[in-house]
């Protein structure tokens, strides 16, 4: 993971250029984390935390539907990134296979495309982390790189990343104690790197 954190290091302030507004253009995406946060919201008060956050734009984009929402990354010099453009919102550095949380501490999880990076054989403790830190009935929102084959290593321009199949992810999910709310698969838009995009919207279950 050191590595992976070097690579964004190095390219922290193009990444921040290129993506800080992609969701004006995704109506999509909008309406999911809309959706998410109405979910959250009627689960109760607490936290929502983004993770894997990098610059921060969607942390800010959770601010503004409402949610107390902070970030993590493993990158230092993303959060110095998101800390300087958002002064308001609280960023942290951090892994989030073993974060500095409480158990049951958050009501919301999003993990934007943050995991894209992890290895198959290391990606269900991660699933077992966030089930950990999240109350009963808390949502997480997981965005990634969907496949229709067996999980599928593809050439990023940082580092190697994964396609998942939504179904092996959903039981990688629901053994670490998720319940599957909805699932979605989308396009890429033009200019985009042309692999399907995956979102899985799931809860986490309660105990009995």
């Amino acid at each position: 993971m050191g590595a992976t954190a070097d690579a964004y290091d190095s390219v922290a302030v193009l990444y921040d250029e290129l993506f800080r507004d992609a969701l004006d253009t995704r109506p999509l995406d909008r309406a999911l984390l809309a959706a998410f946060a109405e979910l959250v919201r009627t689960n109760g008060a607490g936290s929502v935390a983004e993770l894997g956050c990098g610059p921060g734009q969607v942390t800010a984009h959770l601010r503004d539907l409402g949610l107390d929402a902070f970030g993590v990354d493993l990158s230092p010099v993303m959060i110095d990134i998101a800390r300087r453009t958002y002064p308001d919102l609280r960023f942290d550095v951090g892994s989030m296979d073993a974060l500095d949380l409480a158990d049951g501490g958050l009501n919301g999880i999003v993990s934007w495309y943050s995991m894209i990076h992890t290895p198959p054989k290391h990606l269900p403790p991660y699933f077992t982390e966030f089930r950990r830190v999240l109350a009963p009935g808390g949502h997480l929102l997981f965005a990634f790189f969907a496949s229709e084959e067996p999980v599928t290593p593809f050439d990023h321009k940082v580092a190697t990343a994964y396609q998942w199949p939504v179904d092996v992810l959903a039981e990688m999910a629901r053994e670490a104690g998720f319940v599957e709310v909805s699932r979605m698969l989308c396009a890429p838009q033009e200019g985009e790197r042309q692999l399907p995009q995956g979102r899985l919207l799931m809860r986490a279950g309660r105990a009995g």
